[in-house]
């Protein structure tokens, strides 16, 4: 991968990077409001907090390309809290989550995301992929005025030839021409058809009015002691937990789709003043959104241009364009977002289920399984217990030695262990030795030997016992600088040559 200059990041290709922004944009839009008002939030708060966060992650972050914004993700951790406490508790902590994640990022924590294995961003996208695909279904249902059941008849007929229309405009369209975004295209080209034919659909106005003013600056409303952040402190820790994972991640595959190398404690500070400059003015909390990011890469976005347009829109929607913004049917929309499903879903991960090891093939599958069900956070960390639970066994079966008996008549045995010693291989490691049948004098050749962790400290105090208590002596030799300095730290007193 190659790093990126200030020309790459900010100046190239300007038509591309500011078409791809705006056409991110209008699917933000959508998505946000969608999520406020799963908070049980005002949508203009979801709407200032895409603009915020798109605006300056895009500005300050280290990962050009990548669009952040009002995420679901972090939306449903904080229902309760709106419920309980109402929105001023939300604005304080939202506030709070981003001093988290900034403190992650000014720690260079960021660096861990790299202990995520593979199998686990193929299972991230894939569950993802799903979870966006299960997500646009929900326009496919009648108003609650009307009963909140399925579209039926004509109206379901006309939703979904506009759908159909909208990805098949997105399909096609680069076949013919990449001057313009093909969904940008693929929007606007079924908005305007269901202008001139005044076809009966749902719009972005039905979800929402996003007509308002300039956000403004207030701290939040909340008594500042300990009762206060007692309550906001476990739903701020999530927050961060769940946006720096999301954030991470999706910058991780933006990396690989770019062939570029960002930064990724520069994007956790970004993230993290983002989101305080949102709860400061109004906007809800967000980390990275992979859709979005999907649909501006697609789209030709590669540098921090884009990110800055989307965000600007955003503002420029809620200020003065909200009359023309809310006819955009929601056909397009969901069309658009289903691409960006099918796109998003690594098919070669199924492919290869049956050509990779199995403990990879079910970390996919679980993870897939566990986003969809629960949420990222949990399905990301069972991934990775059940990747190092794997990986501790395998290293742990992997305990070998070979014995010299080239000195048997000078009572001499040399055991040459071979392997990690750890937690999950101390057992195996003790029954490689006979202390009742070795000869008088063992030689301990550590030269192949790793020692990881305490455990391996104990295994070795443990082996040295049980050769003293037979009358038997042990000698290490060939040890390590690294493997010398832990036993002398812990203080274990061995006949080292």
């Amino acid at each position: 991968m190659t790093s990126t200059t200030f020309r790459d990041e900010w100046c190239s290709n300007l038509k591309n990077n500011f078409l791809a922004g705006l056409t991110t944009s209008f699917a933000l839009v959508p998505e946000c409001i969608a999520f406020a008002l799963v908070a049980h939030l005002n949508p203009l708060m979801g709407l200032y907090g895409a603009f915020i966060i798109c605006a300056m992650t895009a500005v300050f972050g280290g990962r050009p390309g990548m669009i952040s914004g009002a995420a679901g993700s972090m939306a449903v951790v904080i229902v309760a809290l709106v419920v309980q406490h109402g929105v001023q508790y939300l604005l304080a902590t939202v506030v709070l989550s981003g001093m988290i994640m900034a403190l992650f990022g000014i720690l260079r924590l960021g660096k861990l995301i790299r202990m995520v294995p593979h199998p686990v961003m193929l299972g991230f996208v894939n569950g993802l992929a799903i979870v966006i695909a299960m997500a646009q279904l929900e326009h496919f249902r009648q108003p609650a005025a009307q009963g909140h059941g399925w579209l039926q008849g004509t109206p379901l007929l006309v939703m979904a030839g506009l759908v159909a229309l909208t990805m098949a405009i997105v399909y096609v369209l680069p076949r013919l021409t990449r001057a313009v975004p093909p969904a940008l295209v693929a929007i606007l080209g079924v908005g305007l058809l269901c202008y001139a034919l005044q076809l009966p659909t749902r719009t972005l106005g039905d979800l929402a009015k996003i007509a308002g003013g300039l956000p403004e600056w207030h701290w939040p409303d909340v008594p500042f002691n300990m009762a206060t952040l007692q309550i906001i402190f476990p739903y701020a820790a999530l927050m961060a937990m769940v946006g720096l994972l999301e954030t991470l991640l999706t910058f991780n595959l933006t990396d690989e789709m770019t062939e570029t190398r960002g930064q990724p404690n520069r994007e956790c500070v970004a993230l993290g003043a983002s989101n305080i400059v949102s709860g400061m003015l109004g906007g809800m909390g967000g980390c990275a959104m992979i859709g979005q990011t999907m649909i501006n890469l697609s789209s030709g976005g590669r540098s921090r241009l884009s990110g800055l347009t989307a965000g600007v829109m955003i503002l420029l929607f809620i200020l003065f364009l909200s009359p023309l913004i809310e006819r955009i049917p929601l056909a397009a929309l969901v069309g658009v977002m289903f691409v960006v499903a099918q796109e998003t879903f690594a098919w070669g991960s199924l492919r290869v289920l049956g050509k990779v090891p199995k403990h990879d093939a079910l970390v996919i599958v679980a993870v897939t399984i566990i986003t969809v069900l629960t949420d990222l956070a949990v399905a990301v960390s069972c991934g990775i217990v059940i990747a190092a639970l794997n990986f501790a066994w395998q290293h742990a079966r992997d305990m070998r030695a070979d014995i010299d008996d080239s000195q048997a008549d000078a009572g001499l045995r040399v055991y040459v262990p071979h392997g990690t010693l750890f937690f999950a291989s101390t057992a195996h490691f003790q029954e490689l030795f006979n202390p009742a049948r070795d000869p008088a004098r063992v030689v301990l050749d550590c030269r192949h030997l790793h020692m990881a962790d305490h455990s391996a400290i104990a295994a070795i105090e443990a082996l040295y016992d049980r050769y003293e208590k037979a009358g038997k002596h042990v000698q290490v030799t060939h040890l390590s600088k690294r493997n010398h300095a832990l036993l002398a730290r812990a203080g274990v007193d061995v006949s080292v040559a």
